[in-house]
């Protein structure tokens, strides 16, 4: 889904595709094709010898929803020196801030396992209303094993709405274009798009793990 209501059009990114890379003509993947350099580094906070891959993604975003499973499954498999970890977006639909809230209750909670796969379900399966603050605190309600007050004690903390103001900076800082999307390493950013398809894009996350690793 590309990006709406924000303040960079695609076009004026400031990413750099280019041309001349490290890589070798014969490389499976390259800069400008199917992945972007970004023009200045993203914060990457993990410890030495990790390699951070963020996907963003939006709870209203139907192609986030359709490509969950596809995602899930390939973060089982990364190695031990992969850190992965989500950013959900301050755009597609008019209740952005809200539902970058819900994601990190949820996390706060230790409960993103269970429900962050009920959320998708609930809004483009089941088509229950989560707009808004007050559909939100009613969906979680009931929600077994959530704790609805500790719930709605988070979702409007200063810490969960100082990670949504985070999550929002991050988005800026790797110019995300649309969702889903990936970056690597505060280095790259992969998408769809330019991979070709987002089961393409994994490969090439995988590419450039392997090349962050490298140095």
């Amino acid at each position: 889904m590309n990006r709406r209501d924000f303040s960079l059009a695609a076009a004026s990114l400031g990413l750099l595709p280019l041309a001349t890379s490290s890589h070798a003509q014969g490389a499976p993947f390259q800069a400008g094709k199917q992945y972007i350099v970004l023009g200045k580094p993203a914060p990457s906070d993990v410890p030495a010898g990790k390699v951070e891959v963020v996907e963003f993604f939006s709870y209203n975003c139907p192609h986030c929803a359709a490509f969950e499973p596809r995602l899930e499954a390939w973060v089982k498999k990364l190695p031990p020196y992969v850190v992965f970890r989500r950013i959900p977006v301050p755009f597609v639909g008019n209740d952005t801030e809200a539902k970058q809230r819900l994601y990190y209750t949820l996390e706060a909670m230790g409960k993103l396992d269970d429900i962050h796969p009920k959320v998708f379900q609930a809004i483009h399966q089941q088509r229950a209303n989560l707009t808004g603050d007050a559909a939100i605190l009613a969906w979680s309600e009931k929600q077994p094993g959530l704790d609805a007050k500790k719930f709605a004690e988070l979702f409007k903390s200063f810490s969960v709405v100082g990670k949504a103001k985070r999550a929002a900076q991050l988005t800026n800082d790797y110019q995300v274009a649309g969702v889903p999307s990936l970056g690597v390493a505060g280095r790259w950013y992969v998408d769809g798009d330019s991979a070709g398809s987002l089961d393409r894009a994994l490969q090439v996350v995988d590419f450039l793990v392997a090349e962050a690793r490298k140095g």
